[in-house]
């Protein structure tokens, strides 16, 4: 296996080394061979390469099986200088499609229990400007008045994310898929959308079909989430539900990632580069670490690779049973552990849990 790894801004320095120390471990117990190759991103990328995206980490990535992300301090980024962006790793790799679990534990505290959801949002089309363009942007004004923005749906792009969403019901013991659009008002693109689900689902005997509207799931995910398996949606209305799905079970902290393509897959965590505690040691280092560990999954998956889905396995053990334990967790879940303590914990755990 390849795998490049790529700090990111701000906390990403200190939870992507967590994440890589974990994979680390999980690895060498499972015999999996990985070559780790180191790229420049975000900040770094710019001032070594004088962009945020360098074609030199474009170039290596295509070479490689998969690659953890750290968060992207964006926000910070001057918006009149073309050279500072979002990376669009996404587009340029064809990474359609974002999977993220949403996971309750009995010991933290969190809205709802018995929370067990996988989102599934497509990240290559939609209202998203950054990614439904290959260049330019999907919004522009006119006048001084009007601001206009475009959506883009397409067939192709609803029936893999659709695809991808069965496939994953099929291996979880509810095996329900609810697609999520608002049909109802958006006729043609989110009408499109929902008729490439129904016909993938007829594709899918064995798994549960049904469908909702946006403004309905987002109260029902309040009211009883544990209703919701695998849900499948568009690309905005996944970015919002998927930031309501971490709320319900204790926040960003506790949202890991999956970007996935037809070859390649990145992980990368839901919560952003949160430069207001960078540098302090106490970042939640779970959401990184478990999106490593959904990427050594998919990767064990797609090559068949047993000892990737082990160490996968061994991972995923390992983080319940500090969490259960809450000895050794960051502050958010209740606990006094730094960023590097939770990180050398659940690291440690992988023996235990052989």
């Amino acid at each position: 296996m390849k795998i490049a790894v790529l700090m990111g801004d701000d906390i990403g320095y200190e939870v992507v080394p967590e994440c890589t120390k974990v994979l680390k471990e999980a690895a060498s117990w499972t015999g999996l061979n990985v070559e780790w190759i180191d790229l420049p991103i975000g900040k770094e990328g710019h001032e070594k390469h004088g962009n945020t995206t360098p074609d030199i980490t474009i170039q290596e990535l295509q070479n490689t099986d998969g690659w953890i992300m750290g968060p992207i301090g964006h926000r910070a980024y001057p918006r009149n200088d073309p050279t500072w962006v979002m990376p669009p790793i996404r587009k340029i790799f064809d990474l359609f499609a974002n999977v993220k679990p949403v996971k309750s534990y009995k010991n933290i505290p969190s809205v709802h229990k018995n929370v067990d959801i996988i989102f599934l949002r497509e990240v290559t089309e939609g209202m998203q400007s950054w990614d439904t363009s290959v260049s330019g942007s999907g919004e522009f004004r006119p006048n001084d008045e009007i601001s206009i923005g475009s959506r883009i749906i397409t067939r192709k792009g609803s029936r893999r994310i659709a695809i991808e969403a069965f496939k994953i019901a099929r291996t979880r013991e509810r095996k329900l898929v609810t697609a999520v659009h608002k049909e109802a008002v958006y006729r043609l693109t989110c009408g499109m959308f929902a008729e490439e689900c129904r016909k993938v689902a007829e594709e899918f005997s064995d798994v549960q079909f049904d469908e909702i509207h946006i403004d309905t799931i987002a109260a029902h995910l309040v009211m009883d989430p544990s209703q919701f398996d695998v849900v499948v949606t568009t690309n905005q209305f996944g970015d919002i539900l998927t930031d309501l799905g971490a709320g319900l079970v204790g926040g960003l902290g506790l949202a890991p990632g999956l970007c996935v393509g037809e070859w390649q897959a990145m992980a990368q965590a839901t919560h952003g580069s949160a430069p207001d505690i960078s540098g302090q040691n106490i970042a939640n280092p779970y959401a990184m670490i478990m999106s490593g560990k959904m990427l050594l999954e998919w990767l064990g998956q797609k090559h068949n690779e047993p000892k990737a889905s082990r160490a996968a396995t061994l991972m995923d053990a390992a983080m319940d049973k500090i969490i259960s334990e809450g000895l050794v967790v960051t502050r958010d879940l209740g606990g006094k552990a730094s960023t590097k303590e939770m990180g050398d914990a659940v690291s440690i755990a992988i023996r235990d849990v052989l």
